[in-house]
């Protein structure tokens, strides 16, 4: 399959834009695979466009579908109590503050893409606002992403092995010092 989509570079092109959509919609799935499949097929300039889009698009259709879910479950979701101070405060803004606040939170790493998505779903913000927000927070993000993938995999074969080899170690440390605590 994949020797079939990698033949045909519009193929590949949608495959990579689905893929991002559908990550996006289920809000907890990596796309750094995605990320380095796209990179290694497109190059680095392509690559990076076409993770872009993928990206906007996942955003502005789980945007929709959020938004429709909580219709459905507003109940719920009204007792439900967001940890995050940025989120908290997105989800009780509209206009121009709910915008940067989007753009913000897009740029922060530690805060899940999917949470982002849900709050301004239930926030008072349109729906073109979240789009264009969304769309300039993530180009920065994917950008740093897209190029780190890009060099780690114009790396030699050994560093390659002795970068796992230490993000390996570094997660089996994590996890001895939290089953410690």
């Amino acid at each position: 399959m994949l020797h079939t989509i990698e033949m045909h570079p519009i193929l590949a092109a949608v495959a990579s834009i689905i893929m991002n959509v559908f990550v996006a919609i289920t809000g907890v799935l990596p796309s750094a695979f995605i990320t380095a499949w796209t990179i290694a097929l497109f190059g680095f300039e392509i690559g990076l466009i076409l993770l872009i889009v993928g990206e906007a698009l996942g955003a502005i259709i789980s945007f929709i579908l959020y938004r429709k879910g909580v219709k459905l479950f507003s109940r719920k979701a009204k007792k439900k109590k967001l940890e995050n101070k940025f989120l908290r405060r997105l989800k009780q803004t509209a206009g121009t503050e709910a915008f940067f606040l989007v753009i913000l939170l897009r740029l922060l790493p530690f805060v899940p893409s999917g949470f982002v998505t849900l709050a301004a779903a239930v926030s008072k913000m349109g729906f073109l606002h979240f789009s264009i927000a969304s769309t300039l927070g993530k180009i920065p993000a994917l950008y740093i992403e897209s190029y780190s993938v890009y060099y780690v995999m114009n790396l030699q074969s050994a560093w390659q092995i002795a970068l796992v080899v230490l993000v390996v170690f570094g997660y089996l440390l994590y996890l001895f010092f939290k089953k410690q605590q």
